[in-house]
């Protein structure tokens, strides 16, 4: 296990270093494939009629890049050579890159005859494959190569495997074509994304950070927050998660605002393993914060098949209610600790702070108001010009926020040494550095409102970085006046475009050798069916139960994710059992909607990364604070329950998905869920006032559960559905409203041929009568004696989605019925709520009251 966080940021992007002509070459080779990536992502290629590719042989230069890059960079063993590239692994660097070129190369002609296997298409996977494993080794570790391989293996020995698993094989000229010529296999979905998507969002990130924006955000949050109970701490927690939105890395996250935050919070009195604990909680939690979540957010636009701003909108109320929990935890440490804030003149009352908070929020949310109705007012009024014409209002927008900048000294370098007796001032903070905001706001921008694709949003985000990374600095120098400071020249910002540029390529490396080797792992599941196999496995060891399903499925991805990174852990977990989770619900009468379950499995893994015993963020967080790397991850997971409990709480609660729930529903949801995970965490913590008696906890827990489902006691009540014959399902549908969703228990084959009983759901459509509204179902039966069978199901229909088959009997019909909402609930958990808050403050009073004196006489 590497001791130093030196050595964990290696391992993501490199750990070999060599002088002289080698270096110079990794860092044109790193330099040319971002050039590359934005060329792709840009409409310049359409414009000029040249360069233009298609999804197949851009995924075939960009795996290129990768193989060569990781040969290069990452030795082959421990103790290979660090100064150096010895000659095997630049050999078989070109050959990996050559196999994947193939592609590129022979696209034509491999487009003219598909799955026609010639001897150069044959000997190129055979080579290919285990080059690329042997990537995934050196890159990721052995895991990930080592399930690649049994998956392999499974495909060609089928037949002799053990009952359920067996199949009838897979040749091996069949397993080359499919798994390397094909889109199916390496240069499938996975890879797809990260070449369209994911690398352009690095290397947004990795611009912002060679601008100075990471160092801006740290300072902010210090100088906001750092005047409050524990206030490092809770500054380490929004920095790590301003930094978290722009980095791929939970590591390199965990290192680059740590080296900072985790001596300041030792200083205030955090112990070592508890420091490194919050920087790490905070720090894996920015992969999970809208609008930039990790690539695994964008493969889930591929493997959902839902616009990128849907997932925004799914994700961002868990994400906002963890971090406000994580700050919330933070106090509560604090107040354990008997902490002090650090500068006492600069706390203000709680008022001047709500007002102060009200009146940003009202003057953010009025300037995007007027920049979302200003330029809808402009397309129309500029016509062609428009994009000239938004380029000039950036620019003067550019220009007066450098002016701003200007005006003020530029941020002190980092000293984590420093005496903690002074906060920088928050106004001259946040104006040194507004002109970081402003690629945050284009990508936004064209996400959210524009609604263009990620990559292009990305690139045009990348364009605004790299001209304020030139720009900045000969700007900076002709705005400031008195001319104190020398801010830079024209060819320091080059240089740090440059590097920039080398920076975002390197960190790729490890993602885009890991997306290649799961597609070896979706390939083998697609080519011999194992996922139905391993989903009659799942459901027979969760013994039909729902909830026992997921749990293995959260254990099934801590598990994976120790060996694997986050983007692979998703792609496998999510291909094999979220199809099953969403198919087990379906079958006990619950919507579990495909984004839930692929929202799980993304949470879990990157739980992953702070569980114990290979968390490897938390041994990054214990290189920098000294601490123990096993304490340090314990405490971590145990700060880290919230986003554990989170998704099983989605599941049952869609409403926190923000599906289907109108803005008002909307606001609502936000603040009930936000007091439940607040008082989750004080549960968890057993703090809230005081410290809780073992009863109080129990009944935080209660009551953050009843306000996170109130559901689950109105339906102990008052059961939600009704039974109906389903021979009066015509009479039955005609007295429900279109849009109400009926129960349907069938028995019969489904739709792989077995032999079940399962649960549909089918939502009522509109219709003159019950006839018709069954008609529009896609539905007909007929009577055999008592029992009521289908006897056609219309294609294309919703039956036929739903698996509904011809000769299947239909067992029961259950329709909902009128009940009492269930946010009733409410009122008894805010009752008991009230009941620990006057328990405690009891305490508190008997603690604080001071004794009497007493007269000797």
């Amino acid at each position: 296990m590497p001791t130093s966080a030196e050595d964990l940021i290696a391992q993501d992007v490199g750990a070999r270093l060599p002088g002289g002509v080698m270096e110079k070459t990794i860092a044109a080779l790193a330099l040319i494939w971002s050039l590359f990536q934005l060329w792709i992502a840009s409409p310049l290629p359409f414009i000029f009629g040249f360069g233009v590719m298609n999804d197949t042989e851009t995924r075939a230069i960009h795996l290129g890049f990768a193989l060569l890059l990781a040969f290069l960079v990452f030795p082959a063993r421990k103790s290979s050579p660090r100064d150096r590239v010895p000659i095997t692994d630049g050999m078989l660097g070109l050959i990996a890159c050559a196999t994947s070129l193939y592609l590129f190369v022979m696209y034509e002609a491999l487009a003219q005859r598909p799955g026609s296997l010639t001897t150069a298409d044959f000997v190129t996977a055979l080579i290919g494959l285990p080059l690329l494993l042997e990537a995934a080794r050196r890159v990721l570790g052995l895991a990930l190569p080592l399930i690649a391989i049994g998956f392999l293996v499974y495909s060609m020995a089928g037949q002799w495997m053990p009952g359920l698993l067996s199949h009838r094989g897979v040749q091996l000229d069949a397993l080359a074509n499919h798994q390397w010529i094909t889109t199916e296999g390496v240069f499938g979905i996975a890879l797809g994304v990260s070449t369209s998507f994911v690398f352009l969002f690095v290397l947004f990130g990795a611009l912002l950070e060679r601008a100075g924006a990471g160092h801006y955000f740290i300072q902010l949050a210090f100088s906001m927050l750092g005047h409050l109970r524990g206030g490092p701490a809770k500054a380490a927690v929004v920095a790590s998660g301003l930094t978290g939105l722009i980095s791929g890395s939970s590591i390199a996250n965990v290192v680059t605002t740590g080296t900072f935050t985790i001596p300041m919070m030792r200083k205030v009195g955090f112990s070592a393993e508890k420091a490194g604990a919050v920087e790490v909680a905070s720090s894996v939690n920015g992969q999970i914060m809208p609008p930039v979540m990790g690539a695994a957010a964008f493969l889930m636009v591929e493997y959902v098949g839902i616009p990128y701003v849907e997932i925004i909108k799914h994700a961002f109320l868990p994400a906002a209610i963890s971090y406000i929990a994580l700050l919330y935890i933070v106090h509560l440490e604090a107040l354990k600790l008997g902490m002090e804030p650090i500068d006492a003149a600069k706390s203000k009352p709680w008022l001047v702070r709500l007002t102060g908070f009200a009146f940003g929020t009202l003057l953010v949310s009025g300037l995007s108001l007027a920049v979302y109705y200003g330029f809808g007012w402009l397309k129309p009024l500029l016509g062609d010009y428009t994009i000239v014409g938004v380029a000039l209002i950036l620019f003067i927008t550019y220009i007066g926020l450098l002016k701003i900048a200007a005006s003020h000294d530029p941020l002190p370098e980092e000293d984590p040494d420093a005496p903690l007796d002074s906060l920088p001032n928050t106004k001259a903070v946040l104006l040194s550095g507004l002109h970081y905001l402003l690629p945050v706001v284009v990508l936004v921008w064209c996400l959210m409102v524009e609604r263009l694709s990620p990559g292009l949003s990305a690139f045009w985000g990348s364009i605004i970085l790299a001209v304020i990374v030139l720009t900045q600095r000969p700007l900076l120098n002709w705005l400031r006046k008195d001319g104190k400071h020398d801010y830079g020249s024209f060819s320091d910002g080059c240089i740090d475009l440059r590097e920039g540029l080398i920076a975002g390529a390197r960190n790729m490396i490890g993602i885009g050798i890991a997306t290649a080797t799961a597609g070896v792992i979706v390939g083998a599941v697609s080519q011999t069916g194992v996922g139905l196999v391993l989903a009659d496995l799942v459901e027979m060891l969760s013994m039909g139960n729902l909830l026992l399903m997921l749990i293995l499925t959260a254990v099934l991805s801590l598990i994976l994710g120790m060996g694997l990174p986050t983007t692979a852990n998703y792609i496998v977990v999510s291909s094999l059992l979220a199809p099953v989770i969403v198919t087990l619900g379906q079958q006990h009468g619950l919507i579990v909607p495909l984004i839930a379950v692929h929202l799980f499995v993304f949470y879990f893994g990157i739980m992953a990364d702070v569980t114990p015993p290979v968390g490897l963020a938390s041994f990054a967080a214990a290189a920098v604070s000294k601490g123990d790397p096993i304490k340090t991850g314990l405490t971590a997971f145990y700060y880290s329950l919230r986003t554990a409990a989170l998704p099983f709480l989605f599941i049952f609660n869609t409403d926190l998905l923000l599906i289907d729930v109108d803005w008002i529903h909307g606001i609502a949801i936000f603040i009930v869920s936000t007091i439940a995970m607040l008082i989750f965490a004080a549960a968890t913590q057993g703090w809230f006032l005081t410290r809780n008696k073992w009863y109080e906890g129990v009944l935080l827990l209660l009551v953050a559960f009843t306000l996170f489902r109130p559901g689950f006691w109105v339906d102990m009540v008052v059961e939600p559905y009704q039974s109906s014959q389903p021979v009066e399902l015509a009479q039955t549908l005609e007295s429900l409203e279109p849009g109400s969703v009926i129960r349907m228990r069938v028995s019969g084959e489904d739709a792989v041929g077995k032999m079940r009983e399962f649960s549909v759901l089918l939502s009522v459509p509109e219709g003159s009568s019950g006839q018709d509204k069954l008609d529009s179902m896609g539905i007909a039966t007929y009577q055999q004696g008592s029992q009521t069978l289908i006897d056609v199901v219309g294609f294309a229909s919703p039956a036929e989605s739903a698996g509904l088959q011809f000769d299947q009997q239909i067992v029961d019909v259950r329709v909902p019925v009128e009940r009492i909402r269930k946010e009733w609930a409410w009122i008894p958990a805010l009752f008991l709520f009230g009941l620990v808050v006057w328990m405690q403050r009891r305490r508190v009073g008997v603690l604080t009251e001071k004794p009497k004196e007493v007269v000797l006489t």
